[in-house]
């Protein structure tokens, strides 16, 4: 009789435990839902922040890309005249005399 009163009891036990563990799983999916919905919330608002900082940045590179185009022919010639065209000359702090 005390070996079924214990195999009750450990039967009990681990229902007990069953339940427990169901309960603070589903009390932590309903914090964590909780938890998103604030932080989609609080987001919402940074969410367009980041959508106008995104189409700034898209204009800038844009303008830029234009500009490189626009001067890239321009800047090439200059680089290579400077490297190609040498011009030698004396620094001015050059001593003759040692």
């Amino acid at each position: 009789m005390a070996c079924s009163l214990e195999t009750g009891k450990n039967r009990r036990l681990k229902q007990a435990k069953e339940e427990a563990q169901a309960e603070i799983e589903q009390y932590r999916l309903q914090r964590e839902k909780e938890f998103k919905a604030k932080e989609a919330a609080a987001l919402g608002s940074h969410g367009s922040c980041t959508t106008e900082v995104e189409k700034e940045t898209q204009e800038k590179m844009s303008v830029i890309q234009q500009n490189f185009q626009r001067n890239r022919e321009v800047v090439l010639s200059q680089l290579l005249s400077l490297v190609c065209d040498i011009k030698p000359e004396i620094h001015v702090n050059y001593r003759i005399n040692g």
